[in-house]
């Protein structure tokens, strides 16, 4: 009989509630990384271990994903008195490690239909460092004081239960049905068809990583308050107190990948299977499988038991394989592996510029690495992106951290590499004194990280407009996957299923074999995405033009995404694509529809030299449909609503029947036909500082454009060189269904713009 205290769901109830509102208030952002259902098919799953709050979250979260309890394993010196924390820990799944049946308790848990939490590296690996000079995988040991191989007790829990289950199935093989019901009713299955199900399902290992984001070692309250009651700190308390108070207190990211399940029985050579079978038909019981004295007795048996041993081996090595290989990169680890590269290649200073375009550059060779996971500010461009600028924003939290701890210092637009980098430090100290090399250390296991800063160096003499901008492109289309992604979760599902929009959204960059001068940025309109305008595109760029088609933030994804943009977003989607198309052509025209057009003439009012013409279609000053005038009044009392409740407000979004609705939004967000209203406000102001040509194009009978928008848009131009053209359409897209000759109108003016004088 396996003794040990029940698991309560009242408890895991009560203590998964209080650890939400903890987690919101304290700022963890946890993100757990699966995409193969690993939560309801794993069994045992193995966690890296850096912080002592990784020993009570894996659970928590396996909870809330799927409502399945959990077993761990804790030191006994928890349960040394039989407090109040220790019948809690007991409730919750944790036993110590000194049970005295500790496997048995886990297998018949995992035969019950629940999971076993494990944490192989045997306690905190401070320093990340989990090669050795041979390369092979092992860790720090504070009790040995030198390195060694992880804890092999899951694999053997693993090895053990799959002999179990071989034990069951030849037992019913074999009809012995008397003894099978024992077994059932003494691991409480209550059957012995629950038994026999048990016995056949695959058993799995799912191994994770747990990567914290960014690693601060700045001194905080729990610290101070520490140190006041105990009136001194030793170094290793000083740095877990400054470390992981500062995980808790300020804004950090905790990423969980889970990895594949990987099953038992796929560790084991055909020819160890035998071994494992031979010692399955002698079991008595399920304890055994983990007894000694049972697997030594006698020699074919130990023999036997010996051969396992390989199994075990082969299945550890694995797990930590996979394990090491989740770690969620960030940039962090990018800038720290590029400091000790060029430690090892005697650089002790560099361009900081220099320093964030190879960051850049390799992580852009990250993102087509399959077998990598990449923090989110690494798929966001909107977050790496500031990597182009002057400033180093997105590295500022990086740099100061170094800086202080005396690693690296700025001096003017060099960064400076200092000796302490080269130092060796304790392992209680190394996070406080050289976080680069914790960095460093934790991608070590990942080769594609160091490749992509070699080849990034390698490529930097080589860095021209022309790459930089095709890099740039890349940035819109990670930007359209990473929105996407933003907007999938189950709160969005109701919207989302409504939408009908099946057309690419993605964002076109078209290079004809012999391009001319003259390229052309075309701008969708509102709700659309750059599928309307590519049609146009493709006859651009078959007239020997190079075509941009920009996507506008908060389009081709969800109407939830569009709720959340203002209409600058939008215009910062046109000034990207004329930044990406300019490294390709010396001079460009804007050709906008609909809203695109509004915003292509308010691009235009800054006067670029590089700018040859704007040609705007549909664009609206004006509108058909008169209730716009109290979208500001329902948009502001939308506003109150969300401030005062958790509701999105009276009328978040209001239906729409759109022409093209394999295109188009089905769902109007109330905030988004603000923000028109804005860009309408905007365009108003700034068209007297439209001095380059331009061509207005307007259907006649337009559904949705007021017509006379037209009219009033060319009167206030500044530009000498305008011209209208009127249309006769009762449709609004006359761009997209070529009404009228608009494309070739189009073409005709774009024709007429002078191409550049070029310098011999």
């Amino acid at each position: 009989m396996i003794d040990a205290p029940e698991l309560n769901q009242q408890t895991y109830d009560r203590c998964a509630r209080v650890f939400e509102q903890i987690r919101k208030l304290l700022g963890l952002e946890i993100r757990m990384h699966h995409e193969r259902r690993q939560i309801e098919h794993g069994e045992i799953f193995l966690f890296n271990h850096f912080a002592r709050m990784e020993t009570f979250i894996p659970q928590y979260l396996i909870y809330q994903d799927g409502g399945h309890f959990c077993r761990s394993v804790a030191a006994a010196e928890f349960f040394a008195r039989d407090d109040r924390f220790a019948r809690l820990l007991s409730e919750l799944g944790v036993v110590p490690n000194n049970h005295p049946q500790l496997m048995g308790l886990l297998a018949r848990d995992i035969l019950r239909g629940r999971k076993v939490v494990v944490f192989p590296e045997g306690g905190m690996v401070k320093d990340r460092q989990v090669l050795d000079a041979d390369g092979q995988y092992r860790v720090y040991s504070r009790s040995a004081q030198t390195r060694r191989k992880h804890h092999s007790g899951a694999a053997r829990l693993a090895i053990g239960l799959q002999i179990f289950r071989y034990a069951v199935q030849y037992r019913a093989s074999r009809n012995q049905h008397s003894l099978l019901r024992q077994w059932a009713e003494s691991l409480g299955l209550g059957s012995v068809d629950h038994l026999l199900t048990a016995a056949h399902r695959t058993g799995t290992l799912v191994p994770a990583n747990i990567t914290f984001y960014p690693l601060r070692i700045s001194d905080n309250l729990l610290r101070q308050g520490a140190e006041l009651v105990s009136g001194g700190l030793s170094p290793r308390a000083v740095d877990e107190w400054v470390v992981e108070g500062n995980l808790l207190l300020k804004a950090t990211d905790m990423d969980i990948n889970l990895g594949d399940c990987q099953p038992v029985e796929d560790f084991c050579h055909w020819y160890e299977r035998p071994l494992l079978r031979y010692l399955a038909r002698q079991l008595p019981d399920l304890p055994s499988a983990f007894d000694a004295s049972f697997l030594d007795a006698g020699l074919f048996r130990r023999m036997a038991a010996r051969g396992s041993l390989g199994v075990i081996h082969r299945a550890r090595d694995a797990y930590m394989h996979a394990i090491y290989r989740g770690t969620v990169v960030n940039l962090s680890h990018l800038a720290s592996t590029l400091v000790r590269q060029q430690l090892e290649r005697g650089v002790s200073a560099m361009p900081i510029a220099d320093f964030q375009r190879v960051l850049y550059l390799a992580l852009k060779r990250l993102q087509s690495v399959p077998t990598l996971r990449l923090h989110h500010g690494l798929r966001d461009p909107g977050s790496y992106q500031q990597l182009q600028g002057e400033s180093p924003t997105a590295l500022q939290e990086f740099l100061d951290s170094a800086v202080a701890a005396g690693l690296l210092a700025l001096n003017e637009d060099t960064l400076v590499l200092r000796e302490k980098l080269r130092e060796t430090h304790d392992f209680d100290a190394i996070r406080l004194e050289n976080p680069i090399e914790v960095y460093a250390n934790e991608v070590a296991p990942l080769p594609a990280v160091a490749e992509a800063l070699r080849g990034a160096l390698a490529d930097l003499p080589q860095l021209t407009p022309a790459t930089r901008a095709l890099a740039l492109f890349d940035d819109e289309l990670q930007a359209l996957a990473f929105d996407r992604l933003q907007h999938r979760t189950p709160a969005h599902a109701a919207i989302n299923s409504r939408e009908t929009a099946s057309a690419d959204a993605a964002p076109f960059l078209l290079r004809p074999a012999r391009p001319g001068a003259l390229g052309v940025v075309l701008v969708h309109g509102f709700l659309a995405s750059p599928a309307e305008v590519r049609g146009f595109g493709e006859r651009l760029a078959a007239a020997g033009y190079t075509v941009l088609g920009v996507r506008l933030k908060g389009h081709g994804t969800s109407p939830w995404d569009l709720q959340d943009r203002p209409w600058h977003d939008w215009l910062q989607s046109v000034t990207r694509g004329v930044e990406i198309l300019r490294a390709l052509c010396p001079r460009y025209a804007l050709v906008g529809f609909s809203t695109g057009g509004s915003l292509s003439l308010i691009a235009a009012a800054n006067a670029d030299p590089a700018l040859a013409g704007v040609v705007a279609i549909s664009a609206p000053l004006k509108f058909r449909n008169k209730n716009l005038r109290y979208v500001p009044l329902v948009h502001g009392a939308n506003k109150l609503v969300s401030w005062l409740t958790t509701a999105d407000g009276v009328l978040p979004f209001r239906p729409n029947e759109p022409e093209h609705p394999h295109i188009n939004y089905r769902n109007i967000p109330l905030s988004a036909l603000f923000e028109l209203t804005r860009v309408v406000a905007e365009l108003k102001v700034v068209l007297p500082a439209v001095r380059c040509p331009v061509c207005v194009i307007q259907g006649d009978a337009d559904p949705v454009v007021a017509p006379e928008s037209a009219g009033l848009i060319v009167e206030a131009l500044g530009a000498s060189n305008k011209t209208l053209h009127w249309v006769p359409a009762n449709r609004h897209g006359i761009l997209y269904e070529d009404i009228g000759a608009t494309r070739a109108l189009t073409l005709d003016f774009l024709s007429r713009l002078a191409p550049p004088e070029v310098p011999a």
